[in-house]
């Protein structure tokens, strides 16, 4: 069925919104029925008929399962997922507005924060903004509960149709591996596509990092982006760099890893020297303020709250990439002379009067107490727990540092015992529990994880003291129970989450409220609740 485009036949049904879940179809919709891994979409077009559809998509197995038994038309396709996109721009219209600046963010880690960022420093400059993420979506300062890191493609569109209605002037949007393997954000077309890194994570999906790379470097291709930021801190980065075919500014935030060092680079576009790179970082409190050169000898002081390298990182990458979104810009001399020093000034003006990247991210890096420091992250894979835990380690030679993490049911199994050792060999209490099941044993789950880290304490000789937990709640009080006034904890894994997932039934469970719970049992004082959590 060639739908996108089409002209609506005479006296056929006028379709004003698009929809791949029956539960969610409104009256005028175009219900699209999907296979699913437990049952067709085509099982539930009634039910959206009766919520108002007035047509199905659907594709051959679908279409046979319907029949002539439907009172709206059926349309059928071979792969109706692949037109969701196209057809929910054409009805929506996002297509043919006036576009306002999208930005998107993919890599495996620090995405939340830098489309935090992003929104953060756009709204600094004065712009209305929307976002859309893992935590939560924001059509402007309205919170829209967000279940998927990127929504489906008829969802994003219509969320994209609302903030250009609203008057938004930018939007900025976390594309995962999933979103682009599973056409989420098709005929989206981003103004900058910015990378952060790649490391080990959802191999249970992709199979191999170098599928995981392709799928990732898809976003910047000219049907997805009109330029990139790529951070090239290590040979990922350099690749996507190289295989990025829409014009791209390299970013690098720190120095190449040791290991790195040791064999000469080939030569190739992907080594070149970085279009801008951080200079000096000085500790500020438990923040950063760093100095980030450019072109031309543009260079701009930037800071942020958050603890970690990694935030200088994510940092850098938010100031990029609005700098190359305005300074592609015609009015701004598409980037020379004159034009370049006054967008680097108005956006340094903006980071000097409003201090944008001293925010709250909920779940990530998030402080919950003081003394001892009490800190929730996402940090669900091998980088991130190891960057996390390097963020968190005090100067102060008497404190410890307390980690309580697991690992996620039914995903990559390899990177269990990797989480083990990295933990052992970053913290001197290390008590393992569980994350999210989902329908997997945790004791199997636990086991794999124990068993790096036993591994890694013997054959490092480290002595650290380890724990095994299987409630989560009972484990974060132990961590506080051993914590002293000086000490850091850090609960790794889930973040901003607040159900846990067993065998199908999500369990209230908020690590932040755990934590802010034992701390004050203990007299700790605490830090306030987010606006998330409340």
């Amino acid at each position: 069925a060639e739908l996108a485009g089409a002209a609506r036949p005479a006296g056929g049904p006028e379709v004003r919104g698009v929809s791949l879940d029956s539960r969610a179809v409104a009256p005028g919709d175009l219900y699209i029925a999907l296979p699913g891994a437990h049952a067709h979409g085509a099982q539930f077009a009634a039910a959206a008929i009766a919520a108002g559809a007035v047509a199905v998509l659907t594709d051959d197995d679908g279409a046979h399962q319907l029949g002539d038994s439907l009172a709206v038309p059926v349309l059928r396709c071979a792969n109706p997922r692949a037109r969701a996109g196209a057809i929910a721009a054409l009805v929506y219209g996002t297509a043919a507005r006036a576009r306002m600046p999208l930005f998107a963010v993919t890599g495996t880690n620090g995405k939340t924060t830098t489309t935090y960022f992003l929104n953060s420093l756009l709204r600094a400059l004065g712009k209305s903004t929307g976002l859309i993420g893992t935590i939560e979506i924001l059509a402007g300062d309205e919170p829209i509960p967000s279940k998927l890191t990127t929504p489906e493609s008829t969802d994003v569109h219509a969320l994209l149709a609302v903030m250009a209605e609203r008057g938004l002037d930018a939007a900025s949007m976390e594309v995962s591996s999933h979103a682009l393997a599973f056409g989420r954000v098709d005929s989206v077309r981003f103004d900058v596509a910015g990378f952060t890194n790649l490391t080990q994570d959802h191999l249970d999906l992709h199979g191999t990092m170098e599928d995981y790379f392709a799928t990732k470097a898809a976003l910047f291709a000219p049907e997805q982006a009109r330029r990139a930021v790529v951070t090239v801190d290590d040979h990922w980065g350099r690749r996507m760099a190289a295989a990025a075919t829409v014009p791209t500014a390299t970013l690098a935030t720190r120095p190449p890893a040791v290991s790195e060092t040791r064999v000469p680079e080939p030569a190739g576009p992907e080594f070149s020297p970085p279009h801008w790179h951080v200079g000096r970082v000085d500790r500020d409190g438990i923040g950063s303020r760093f100095a980030l050169h450019g072109p031309g000898g543009a260079t701009l002081t930037v800071h942020t709250g958050l603890p970690g390298g990694f935030n200088v990182s994510n940092a850098a990458l938010a100031v990029v990439m609005v700098l190359e979104q305005l300074l592609s810009l015609p009015e701004n001399g598409a980037g020379t002379g004159d034009g370049t020093t006054a967008v680097v000034r108005a956006v340094q003006a903006a980071l000097d009067a409003h201090d944008p990247f001293t925010l709250d991210v909920p779940g990530r890096m998030q402080l919950v107490g003081t003394a001892p420091v009490a800190i929730v992250d996402f940090a669900h894979n091998p980088d991130a727990l190891e960057r996390a835990l390097e963020a968190v380690r005090s100067p102060a030679a008497a404190s410890k540092v307390i980690v309580v993490f697991g690992a996620t049911g039914e995903r990559d199994v390899t990177k269990r015992p990797i989480m083990g050792a990295i933990a052992v060999q970053g913290a001197d209490v290390v008590i393992i529990t569980d994350d999210d099941p989902h329908d997997e044993d945790p004791a199997a789950i636990r086991a794999g994880v124990l068993a790096g880290a036993v591994d890694a304490n013997a054959r490092l000789k480290l002595g650290r003291v380890v724990e095994e937990f299987d409630q989560r709640a009972a484990a974060i009080r132990r961590a506080v129970a051993l914590a002293g006034p000086a000490d850091t904890i850090l609960v790794a894994g889930r973040g901003h989450e607040v159900y846990q997932e067993v065998k199908g039934v999500n369990v209230a469970l908020d690590d932040r409220v755990e934590l802010r719970s034992a701390l004050a049992h203990r007299g700790f004082p605490v830090a306030s609740a987010s606006r998330i959590e409340s």
